[in-house]
């Protein structure tokens, strides 16, 4: 992995950096084609689906759809549900056995943003059920207060940080967690399992197939 310019900036050029104002920058490219890339830069294989709005964050989530709980699904007529008043009741111990299958795996959350505080704000509710990791424009690694309040917070909650230049090529500056995590089954994860089976039947024209 190549050093960026965030590892090489000492103390006294980020305070010089800090004393001026710099504009937020623009992304060089579309939210979804960074984020297609980030996912093959950090090997998440999946359905790269469309920026949503979960938890009232925006994301772009990369899904694996499990084929034998989805085909179960399809014979009992069990699409996606995506009321959460009903999804909270398949967690009591009394519906064991009685609701359906997850049908995907949530591979990984992407926040694509200018900023990286709006998008660790997107990114870190995700990194306590499993990979989340934020791309940004790699000019935001100049600055002090990316070196000083991004840096630390990423780490201390394993957000990997993608940052994308001018010409939209990716790299990693931060390699955050990376892993199959198990996820605990609560009325919240299956919630949002619903959510990205809905998004993932919409986006994949045959999942099947």
């Amino acid at each position: 992995m190549s050093s960026t310019p965030a590892r090489i900036a000492d103390t006294g050029d980020a305070r010089a950096l800090s004393a001026t104002a710099i504009p937020v920058p623009e992304l060089p490219g579309d939210a979804a084609d960074l984020a297609a890339a980030a996912a093959v830069r950090l090997g998440w294989h999946g359905v790269v689906l469309p920026e949503m709005v979960l938890m009232g964050r925006k994301v772009i989530v990369v899904a694996e759809l499990l084929a034998d709980a989805h085909a179960e699904r399809v014979c009992l007529g069990a699409g996606p549900e995506t009321d959460r008043t009903t999804v909270s009741t398949w967690v009591w111990p009394e519906m064991d056995g009685r609701v359906p299958p997850a049908a995907v795996r949530i591979i990984g959350v992407l926040a694509v943003a200018r900023h990286w505080r709006t998008a660790l704000a997107s990114a870190v509710p995700f990194a306590r059920f499993g990979n989340a990791a934020a791309v940004l424009p790699s000019s935001v690694a100049l600055t002090h207060d990316y070196l000083s309040n991004c840096l630390p917070r990423v780490r201390r909650y394993g957000v990997s940080v993608l940052l994308a230049d001018e010409e939209s090529a990716l790299s990693v500056d931060v390699a955050g967690r990376n892993e199959t995590v198990p996820v605990e089954d609560t009325a919240t994860t299956r919630w949002v399992n619903e959510l990205v089976y809905e998004q993932v039947l919409a986006t994949v024209p045959d999942p099947v197939a």
